[in-house]
């Protein structure tokens, strides 16, 4: 196989389609992956080849990197996007919810890189971990979803050291408000307990659920396109902020004080006083 190949996990929709669409559109063969793989009829329609996958499973993590080691003999491509939002208050989140954010945000990326780092050192691949400007600057009532995107950004950050004398590089991409299933996905995943604190606040935390979704949020395909051009460099950052938001978010973190930030994400999110 000549071709370039990628191995994208969440494909279903979203960023992971809008990605795999682009990556088929630079003439990679693409391998998309989804829990649904009926959900993957627009890109096998283009000729991406269809992987059933739950990057929490470990048998299907072991199938999926053995059918590229059968199929394709490389890797070139590797984009860790299948991801999860848990939404609530900290203080709600129970041990089911944590591992349930951890598993998919941060253990699982990793797992993918384990299972597949053979084929990618063969080919001085690339790894893309799909993290959030979340990771960077923490907002009420996504704390633990925060916590996860900055353990991935982390490990990627150890990674990226520890395989530079193999020839794999890492990229660790943090998405600004980017319009996707997320917001609805998120607000299906609100964890809160029936004798909470934070029920005056119930809207709040819908309405951060759902923060990433508005009028100015930039289109999946515009993110994808843009997230190529880093990739298709061979001299590119370790961190690529993309979509509305993204360094504007960061700034805050960066450069405002704390107190000064924690006055102003009090305020927006109403607490800033008692309901």
């Amino acid at each position: 196989m000549n071709k370039p190949v990628a191995l994208i996990t969440g494909c279903s929709s979203g960023i992971g389609q809008a990605l795999a669409q682009v990556c088929l559109d630079e003439g990679y063969t693409v391998y998309a992956t989804a829990r649904n793989p009926d959900s993957l009829a627009p890109l096998t329609s283009r000729g991406a080849l269809a992987v059933t996958l739950d990057v929490n499973n470990a048998e299907q993590v072991a199938a999926c990197a053995e059918r590229l080691r059968s199929e394709a003999g490389r890797l070139d491509l590797l984009v860790n996007n299948a991801g999860y939002g848990a939404m609530g208050p900290v203080l709600d989140a129970d041990r089911a919810t944590l591992l349930k954010q951890f598993d998919t945000n941060v253990f699982a990326p990793l797992e993918m890189v384990r299972a597949h780092a053979d084929l990618l050192r063969e080919a001085r691949g690339l790894i893309v971990n799909i993290g959030s400007v979340s990771g960077v600057t923490t907002t009420p009532f996504s704390g633990v979803y925060c916590a996860s995107k900055a353990a991935l950004h982390a490990l990627s950050d150890a990674l990226r050291l520890e395989l530079a004398p193999f020839g794999i590089q890492v990229l660790t991409v943090q998405p600004g408000a980017i319009a996707s299933e997320f917001g609805n996905n998120a607000s299906a995943a609100i964890t809160m307990a029936e004798d909470s604190w934070f029920k005056p606040w119930e809207k709040a935390v819908q309405a951060r659920a759902k923060a990433s979704q508005n009028a100015r949020s930039t289109s999946a395909r515009e993110f994808a396109e843009e997230l190529m051009d880093y990739i298709r460099k061979p001299l590119r950052p370790e961190t690529a902020l993309i979509g509305s938001g993204a360094r504007s978010m960061v700034r805050l973190k960066r450069w405002l004080p704390t107190s000064i930030l924690d006055t102003r994400l009090r305020k927006r999110f109403k607490l800033d006083r008692m309901l």
